[in-house]
């Protein structure tokens, strides 16, 4: 499985969210898409990507068949879509946890139950947790992890966004390729700066 980027992330979860959430605007144009990336709710981070920054995007994810460019009859200005389901063969229920994920970050099943309400009405929190252990099974990419405080997290993206690295820690390694050293590089960078602390507490002793 090719990992993704932060922008493509969020740029393919808007993509997902309007699909499911709100059909009749969809598929998307570049500039609805920009906007829906840079929404102020339902987003976490929130983001101010531009045109280029978002079809930059979109490209990348056309290369690794998970967007598609519609454009000709029926299509006055061209529009995307995403391909998401087509390509790892999910479901509205699996669709719907992902997108919540690749939005707004680390979910407790609570959360996630109830911000997919608009996506699909799952029956109650154990189905939510059924599904998530189903993508967290899946071979040979596993695409969700159980982290700490009960949350869960997707593995679609190469990184968290700015904050989980926590989550992250947590995270099985085979399944999130670079992050141990990404860690590894945290604890380095730590320890240095508790050397010079005591290097500069040490003059005045």
């Amino acid at each position: 499985m090719d990992l993704l980027g932060e922008v493509e992330t969020r740029v393919l979860g808007s993509l997902l969210e309007k699909d499911i959430a709100t059909p009749e605007y969809y598929p998307l144009t570049l500039n609805a898409l920009v906007n829906a990336c840079n929404q102020k709710s339902s987003r976490d981070p929130v983001v101010n990507y531009d045109e280029d920054t978002v079809n930059q995007a979109l490209d990348l994810l056309k290369m690794k068949g998970l967007a598609l460019r519609i454009s000709g009859a029926g299509h006055r200005v061209e529009k995307w879509s995403h391909r998401l389901g087509e390509a790892m063969n999910l479901g509205r229920r699996e669709l719907a946890l992902l997108c919540v994920l690749m939005l707004r970050g680390p979910q407790t099943v609570g959360e996630l139950r109830g911000r997919t309400e608009r996506m699909h009405d799952f029956t109650d929190m154990d189905e939510v947790e059924r599904m998530l252990e189903s993508l967290a099974s899946r071979q040979p990419d596993p695409l969700t992890a159980r982290v700490p405080r009960g949350r869960w997290i997707h593995l679609l993206s190469e990184a968290p966004p700015e904050g989980q690295e926590e989550a992250v820690a947590a995270a099985p390694a085979y399944a999130r390729p670079g992050l141990e050293a990404r860690v590894e590089a945290l604890e380095r960078e730590v320890a240095e700066l508790r050397r010079e602390w005591e290097r500069f507490r040490s003059q005045f002793e």
